[in-house]
């Protein structure tokens, strides 16, 4: 989003930045779905973390999902505690840009939500997406408990063939238990929505492959 020397590690053990305790102030509310924007949630809702790329579009993408309670953009993956936006893009936190996503896994099961996740960038690029260089931009899932990881790893494995077939190379997705999800500032927040910039950078867009249908046979 400027100009920076950009950073394509992960950063070392003693490399990273010291962050802060204070979490991020944000709005009480989703600016789209009218729901909270935090914890905790109702009771037999599910929680999942993606990243692809610049996290303003992916937010879109997931807010207008049948069966997502909420949405909210933010810093997971890394090390650094609440970083700020410029903190991440200097590489130094270890964070990738992500979505959290709340839905009622009765309405939309944790497979649907990854096959749209696949569908949706390009998950071969490393630390990058497009014209977006970084190691905020990787393509990421997080998966809230050991079943979500397992999904995850299954839909990957679907995946990989219909991307190898396609010329696409190695899926480069990193795929682990989630840790801290840190919110972004507030004016991140639902960026793309009708109040604030429906017209705004996005980079995401179907790459033109298909995930196949039921990607594993667990369901959350």
């Amino acid at each position: 989003m400027f100009l920076r020397n950009i950073k394509i590690d992960i950063p070392g053990p003693g490399e990273a930045l010291v962050g802060r305790d204070t979490p991020m102030p944000v709005a009480e509310r989703h600016t789209v779905l009218g729901t909270p924007l935090r914890g905790p949630w109702p009771e037999g809702l599910a929680v999942a973390v993606l990243g692809m790329g610049c996290f303003w579009g992916a937010e879109r993408l997931f807010w207008t999902v049948d069966g997502v309670h909420s949405t909210a953009v933010g810093y997971a993956g890394g090390s650094t505690p609440n970083p700020t936006y410029e903190e991440v893009c200097t590489g130094l936190t270890g964070h990738a840009e992500v979505v959290q996503i709340v839905f009622d896994p009765h309405r939309v099961p944790y497979e649907r939500l990854l096959r749209i996740f696949w569908e949706h960038h390009d998950p071969t690029q490393g630390m990058r997406q497009g014209n977006d260089i970084g190691t905020q931009y990787r393509s990421a899932i997080y998966a809230v408990g050991q079943p979500a990881l397992r999904t995850a790893q299954a839909s990957r494995a679907a995946f990989a063939p219909t991307v190898r077939a396609a010329g696409f190379g190695e899926i480069t997705t990193e795929i682990a238990e989630a840790g801290p999800f840190y919110h972004a500032e507030d004016h991140h927040q639902q960026y793309l929505s009708d109040a604030k910039h429906p017209d705004g950078y996005c980079s995401v867009g179907p790459n033109g492959l298909t995930c196949p249908i039921g990607v594993t046979a667990r369901k959350l």
